[in-house]
């Protein structure tokens, strides 16, 4: 029998004060379908978005408990970057339906970008909060290196797919390059699907002893099953319905405020749509278990980058929308600069305050260069 009133709990702002943001919701539905506003409902459609994936991430954590370490660990990744997963679906939907050339052009932009920002926000902005906030509680703080060698592999894969697509197009001329762009990226994509399986293989079956953490406490759910999955579901439809209104209002707004297409995926929708995991992720590193937090912070990371990013590549595939991984000599460049310093900085499986204001700082320099991109 489902239960209405532990459903209605967890949209209490007393449960969490993310929920206060609730209210972003109604008022999506009224300057988007009564006031036709755009602008105005691209804002609050992309407010409504943070408090529905913490609803998405709460009931996967729910459902996750009642299940083995193995298939918890594979909801919550799966979950964790569900929004940004979503968002990119739409943009991608509304490439394959438009009847305009520049606006399937912005589409397929705003989705390479939003990739390339979650990679980025979640490798630098994250990471470094983390660093930061668990440095002041912590003189220096420990995590698990087997989780930095693998994702940094990983990592360091997704940079080389993302570098030769893009060396390939200026080094082949007119439409054969094009052309072959896009069929080295559905190869690409393929690879990677299977590495990332593979991955998960190693990490949550046959070498899952590598992966345990001493911080590991199980936690009684609060919340039946069946619930817990129509919460999930619920908060999963309103996240898709506040897309679909953000995509169809990003590029009257982008004109309106003077943004460029490649700041706000890159910046502006992986920090709205990944707040409730990024807070986890700092919140947590206060309380030194950090292997939880770089979990997190790498972990999304690498998700995106192997997952969701060839994800999107085959469905695009699939839809006659033109998606490649050639994704700018900006974008490009960025990805494998961030790569780089968090893998140097996280080698040693240490991590202090000034590490952390390093990530930040680079994260500052590369949204500036996003923002003031023409």
């Amino acid at each position: 029998m489902v239960n209405i009133t532990s459903i209605a709990k967890a949209f209490d702002p007393r449960e969490s004060k993310l929920n206060i943001l609730l209210v972003a919701v109604p008022l999506t539905v009224y300057f988007n379908y009564i006031a036709h506003d755009p602008n105005i409902s691209f804002i609050t459609s992309m407010i409504a978005i943070m408090p529905l994936a913490f609803l998405m991430g709460k009931a996967t954590e729910e459902i996750a408990l009642r299940t083995s370490e193995s298939v918890g660990g594979l909801l919550n990744a799966t979950f964790g970057n569900a929004a940004e997963m979503i968002l990119a679906l739409f943009a991608l939907y509304a490439a394959s339906t438009t009847t305009s050339p520049e606006t399937a052009e912005n589409m397929i932009h705003l989705v390479q970008a939003s990739l390339i920002g979650s990679i980025l926000g979640n490798l630098l902005l994250v990471m470094g909060l983390s660093f930061v906030w668990g440095g002041i509680h912590h003189s220096e703080q420990k995590f698990s290196e087997t989780q930095v060698s693998s994702n940094s592999s990983l990592l360091l894969l997704a940079v080389i797919v993302l570098i030769i697509p893009t060396v390939f197009n200026f080094t082949v001329d007119g439409t054969a390059g094009d052309e072959g762009v896009e069929k080295l990226s559905h190869a690409a994509a393929i690879i990677l699907l299977a590495i990332y399986g593979l991955f998960l293989l190693f990490q949550l079956k046959t070498h899952s002893h590598l992966f345990a953490t001493d911080n590991v406490h199980h936690e009684e759910p609060q919340m039946d099953q069946k619930d817990a999955i129509i919460l999930l579901v619920l908060a999963t439809i309103l996240v898709s319905w506040m897309a679909e209104v953000l995509v169809h209002s990003v590029e009257s707004a982008a004109e309106q405020y003077h943004l460029p297409y490649i700041f706000i995926g890159v910046i502006l929708l992986p920090l709205f749509g990944n707040a409730a995991e990024h807070f986890t992720a700092v919140s947590v590193a206060a309380k030194n278990k950090m292997d939880l937090s770089f979990a997190i912070s790498i972990g999304s990371s690498t998700q995106i980058a192997v997952f969701v990013a060839p994800l999107m590549i085959m469905v695009a595939w699939m839809w006659g929308v033109p998606l490649t991984f050639e994704f700018g000599i900006l974008e490009t460049i960025a990805v494998f600069l961030a790569v780089s310093i968090a893998n140097l900085i996280a080698a040693d499986g240490k991590s202090n305050w000034l590490e952390g204001l390093m990530l930040l700082s680079t994260y500052a320099v590369l949204g500036l260069a996003f923002f003031f991109h023409p």
